[in-house]
């Protein structure tokens, strides 16, 4: 049986590249980067090299680069340390933010630290800016936390645009660039952006190394307190081997960037074009055809008596993708994305995601037993 990976947006598989980047480092340089001797300066030279690497791409200075564990910890540090230390007290947000931005946020507000108000939505799930603008004018200065790109339905932030809202109402801009940092080039000095956070593990990286850029416009304290590591700025032994692998998987993905977005681009296509052709009563959740990230897809499916089992029944078929409605999971409360955005929750809905792996032949599969399924269901 065939073990189709389509759950990209989750976590992407290792690049071989970046595993053999990481081996010689995990094997020889072993030294405490804050150990002054021979042994700490190597390993002390592989992080600032990687910043550089990782700096050069987004067009930042390297001191703008502090590396974490991963993209949870860089959103909570962006969005705490602005309330904290930038005497900030009003957050906007949207309702179909990651949780790592909500529920920083809610327990902020629940501290009685800041006032949230949450930006109105398209009917198909984009950030209505006008309404964002409104939130803007009218109160003194705020906080904007707005993610690049949805993990669930793909939908892309205008950042450009966002960021000149800010800049003209004189308030700070964080977004999480989680999903689409590695599949776009993403210039931060063309966009009014005060904090920026990644992930390795989204562009075949490893997992648990992030990074936040925090703009020199700016200045905060650390969220992590516990020695000088990252200029005083988060405190812990640095995970060399990761980022020295996010490192290689910001430069292969700049790298090979326009060929990869082209094909990810097409496999996407194909597949919404044979979902239509051979499954009716197909939709598509949020803006699948129009301004969408090209690796996310998010499928409404059609009725069907047994539509918890969707998932588990792709899995049997060794398919991997995710569940975005109540139907999923007897245990889950359901996508609050998809509750946001009105979709029908009595139906399901799979998030199948790509990345450089997968195959046009992989998709038939894919489509093959989902017909299966269907005729089962009516047979």
């Amino acid at each position: 049986m065939l073990k189709i990976y389509l759950d990209n947006a989750a976590t992407t598989p290792l690049d071989n590249e970046v595993l053999d980047a990481m081996l010689p480092v995990m094997k020889e340089k072993f030294g405490n980067p804050s150990s002054i001797h021979g042994f700490g300066r190597q390993t002390r030279a592989l992080i600032e090299n990687a910043r550089k690497t990782i700096a050069k791409f987004l067009n930042v200075s390297p001191s703008e680069l502090f590396f974490t564990s991963g993209g949870t910890e860089a959103d909570n540090q962006a969005i705490a340390c602005t309330i904290n230390d930038l005497g900030i007290n009003h957050a906007i947000t949207s309702p179909i933010e990651h949780h790592a931005v909500l529920h920083t946020l809610e327990a902020l507000e629940k501290q009685g630290k800041l006032k949230l108000d949450y930006v109105k939505l398209t009917p198909n799930g984009h950030i209505d800016l006008n309404n964002l603008e409104e939130l803007l004018k009218n109160n003194e200065r705020s906080l904007v936390s707005l993610m690049h790109a949805n993990n669930e339905i793909g939908n892309l932030l205008p950042i450009k645009e966002v960021g000149l809202l800010c800049e003209k109402y004189n308030a700070i801009f964080h977004s999480d660039t989680v999903q689409t940092m590695g599949h776009y080039a993403i210039d931060l000095q063309a966009v009014n952006t005060h904090f920026v956070t990644g992930a390795a593990h989204k562009f075949h990286g490893p997992k648990g190394i992030g990074f936040l850029y925090i703009s020199n416009k700016i200045k905060i304290t650390p969220l992590i307190h516990g020695g000088a590591q990252e200029r005083n700025m988060r405190g812990g032994t640095e995970n060399i081997y990761g980022i020295v692998g996010m490192a290689k998987a910001m430069e292969i993905a700049y790298r090979d960037l326009k060929s990869h977005q082209a094909y990810i681009q097409n496999l996407k296509k194909y597949m919404i074009d044979q979902l239509e052709k051979n499954i009716p009563g197909i939709e598509f959740n949020g803006d699948a055809k129009g301004s969408s990230l090209y690796t996310v897809l998010n499928v409404l499916f059609p009725p069907n008596k047994n539509a918890e089992m969707m998932l588990f029944n792709l899995d049997i078929q060794g398919i991997a993708a995710s569940g975005g409605s109540a139907c999923t999971s007897g245990s889950n409360q359901g996508s609050h994305v998809l509750r946001c955005i009105g979709s029908d929750l009595t139906r399901p809905s799979v998030r199948f995601s790509f990345s450089k792996y997968n195959t046009k032949e992989e998709i038939d599969y894919c489509i093959t037993k989902l017909k299966e399924m269907y005729k089962s269901e009516t047979a």
